[in-house]
């Protein structure tokens, strides 16, 4: 069973965190050698997996919690730890409707211990649009099978 987080300590976190995420704008890191975007597109992923599919409230408070160590992370990372091509559905506004179009879209992973604490940042790059902030994901898998790490569930977009 799921642990309920206090409704009032969720909220709190939950206001800090937008205002925080709000006020970063851009971070450059350099291993990529460019600024990563902190838009709206990020925060949204925090709160939900997927169009109209939030995340349990135990999920978002724990990356909401986590959210002020990705730009730290984004700004010291000179090495990758891992990289995922692949084609997505995303969604664009075409003649004024929302429409899922097939994209090509790149994850850039970088793993850090920051804190005590090990978490992973994902940036998100879409065809040949700017870089931005993705997810911050508070530990990783390992595959029973092989021990090797994933960078995703086999749903970078949902993770």
């Amino acid at each position: 069973m799921e642990e309920i987080i206090d409704p009032e300590r969720f909220s709190k976190a939950k206001e800090e965190a937008e205002a925080l995420y709000k006020s970063i704008g851009e971070v450059y890191c350099p291993y990529l050698g460019e600024k990563v975007s902190f838009n709206a597109k990020g925060l949204e992923h925090l709160k939900f997996k997927g169009r109209n599919k939030a995340r349990s409230q135990r999920d978002q408070y724990i990356r909401l919690r986590l959210l002020s160590l990705a730009p730290e992370i984004i700004k010291k990372s000179h090495t990758l730890q891992g990289l995922f091509e692949t084609k997505n559905f995303e969604l664009e506004k075409t003649s004024s409707q929302w429409k899922g179009i097939l994209r090509n879209v790149v994850y850039y992973e970088f793993i850090s211990v920051i804190k005590k604490t090990r978490v992973r940042v994902l940036i998100k790059k879409v065809e040949d649009g700017p870089k931005y902030f993705w997810s911050i994901i508070p530990f990783w898998k390992q595959s029973e099978l092989t021990g090797k790490r994933h960078i995703h569930n086999g749903k970078p977009e949902e993770d």
